[in-house]
């Protein structure tokens, strides 16, 4: 529900603040007061475009603010919640345009594009404007309130689940059907495999082969090494360490006999001895072990070579090609049973659209009677509202297409005829700016019905100049119509008739006034005795007699009356 509307140099508007409650509030005024001024406000802040022309003459910027309470509005703020603007349970709208043109946006302080203040304000307010895009003439809304009419929600849940699911399973079945042949795939795959399988390694198996390859590509060299060391740890020499290394624990042994402690050193050297003669047969057996093959490092070379060829190949680390060869198979596999996998899921899909066709006929039946039941209740009111003879219709229009829609089998079209004789046509392309604002009141009193609160999730809902073209009883009716939405909604109107007027639950004056240098623009709420004597003006003129006044208070008594 809007709260409170702050205006700031808009327009001939200098500044005001505005308060609402619910119920049907008027706004009334003299002929170029400024009356609908209020309804532009919300348009702009509903992600209207604007342009400098709306700032006030002489002025930098003008500043719109409007706040609302989200009590009764879970869609808007379940909105907030999943586009991070959520702030407690209120609601601010903000919007900011400067004197240049350039204009700036802010959703409970938050900076916000036009596309998010439009798709918030869509869940939030509904604008009926003789000349202004309203929701009613979208054929996917008209849709939508042709089935909170009828109370489709137990129909529409599984028909857009079940569409759901025929797409899942239609997306897979396209997945594996590809664009290309399966079996140059499946022989593509296996060859890769084949070839992964014989010549990929595991890492430690890598390590492995690098270090056979440093082996026999340095033998020459390591045999050559080994060879000096055999000879100097063990050479027919005088000076080879182990006979140096034997002769000094012989020496320390002797001295030892001497001199126990001595005999400390002589076990190290013995221990050194030893460790030599280790030393010694381990080198003996690593170069007899050594192979100088060129066989061999051939070989070992072309290996590594195939394995940097398939890197290159698959664009992956060789350390890699032994894991991208199990996610071929797998892909491979899936390929070989897809025929298998193919007949299951096209069973399924089967299955799935049988349910879907069956679930969908229920909601277009459904849709059928409650397209029938909404028009003749339109008609109606639409002869009420001045209309006699006009009749309103829903037209069902059946999809083209034959895959399931998460909507159901057909769309919908509005259609008006406003005069006898005259064919129906698409509400869209009704021109009558009056005709229309009436056509869409007749259609929300029908949609919301006598005791269906909850047909229509907008909460507030605002009507300019609704009555434009109408008087005597006819206007009446259409103040009374007004009064029954404010029953259950939150309901503005722009109005100049005053038995529009006089149904108001509230009322709101705009008053203009000039000094001569500038013009200002006044919005105030009447009392009892404020709202007689503004309802006087309007059925008398200039002069406001007794007899006027009188006939005013009837009015308003009549219209508490009816509470």
């Amino acid at each position: 529900m809007l709260q409170t509307l702050f205006v700031k140099d808009f327009a001939i508007v200098g500044e005001a603040e505005i308060g609402f409650e619910r119920g049907l509030t008027v706004v009334t005024g003299e002929t170029g007061a400024g009356k609908s001024l209020m309804v532009d406000c919300l348009l702009l802040l509903a992600g209207q475009r604007a342009d400098a022309g709306v700032v006030r003459a002489g002025c930098e910027r003008a500043e719109l603010i409007a706040d609302f309470d989200l009590a009764d509005a879970p869609t808007a703020r379940q909105w907030l919640v999943d586009e991070e603007f959520d702030d407690a349970d209120g609601c601010q709208l903000r919007r900011v345009i400067r004197a240049e043109g350039a204009s700036r946006a802010w959703i409970n302080g938050r900076p916000a594009t036009l596309a998010q203040m439009q798709a918030l304000a869509q869940r939030l307010i509904e604008i009926h404007g003789q000349h202004e895009h309203q929701a009613l003439l979208d054929k996917a809304s008209q849709l939508a309130l042709l089935d909170a009419f009828g109370d489709h929600a137990t129909l529409l849940q599984p028909v857009a689940a079940l569409a759901a699911r025929w797409r899942e399973i239609d997306a897979r079945m396209r997945e594996l059907h590809g664009e290309h042949d399966h079996s140059e795939r499946i022989a593509l795959l296996a060859h890769q495999v084949d070839e992964l399988d014989r010549h990929a390694l595991q890492p430690a198996e890598l390590d492995a082969l690098d270090e056979r390859h440093k082996r026999l590509a340095n033998a020459g060299h390591l045999i050559q090494g080994t060879s000096a060391l055999a000879e100097l740890l063990d050479g027919d020499g005088e000076f080879s360490l182990l006979r140096l290394a034997h002769r000094a624990h012989s020496e320390i042994t002797r001295l030892a006999q001497s001199d126990a402690e001595l005999a400390t050193t002589g076990d190290l050297l013995g221990t050194a001895s030893l460790q030599l003669e280790e030393a010694n047969g381990a080198l003996a057996r690593y170069r007899d072990a050594l192979d100088l093959d060129p066989e061999k490092l051939a070989e070992t070379e072309a290996q590594i070579t195939k394995l940097h060829e398939l890197g290159r190949k698959h664009r992956l680390p060789v350390a890699e090609l032994k894991a991208h060869a199990q996610t071929l198979r797998g892909e491979l596999e899936t390929l070989q049973g897809a025929g298998a996998t193919l007949a299951r899921l096209e069973r399924e899909r089967h299955e799935v659209e049988r349910e879907y066709r069956a679930v969908a006929a229920q909601l277009s039946a459904a849709r059928a009677a409650a397209a029938q039941t909404l028009g003749t209740s339109v008609s109606q009111l639409m002869d009420e509202l001045g209309m006699s003879g006009g009749c309103f219709a829903v037209a069902i229009e059946p999809l083209a297409k034959a895959t399931p829609d998460g909507q159901g089998l057909e769309r919908v079209e509005f259609l008006v005829s406003a005069n006898p004789g005259q064919p129906a046509r698409a509400l869209r392309r009704v021109a009558s700016g009056g005709e229309l604002s009436r056509i869409s009141l007749a259609i929300e009193v029908a949609a919301l019905g006598a005791d269906n609160a909850s047909a229509d999730a907008i909460a507030t809902m605002v009507f300019d100049e609704v009555d434009s073209g109408i008087g005597g009883a006819v206007a009446e009716v259409v103040g009374q119509k007004l009064r029954r939405l404010g029953a259950h909604r939150q309901v503005l109107c722009v109005t100049h008739l005053p038995q529009v007027a006089a149904q108001g639950h509230h009322h709101l004056r705009v008053a203009k006034s000039s000094d001569g240098a500038s013009t200002h623009t006044r919005i105030d709420p009447l009392d009892e005795k404020a709202r007689r004597d503004e309802v006087a003006r309007m059925l008398g003129g200039v002069e406001i007699t007794r007899e006027t006044l009188a006939h005013a208070a009837q009015m308003l008594r009549a219209a508490g009356s009816e509470r």
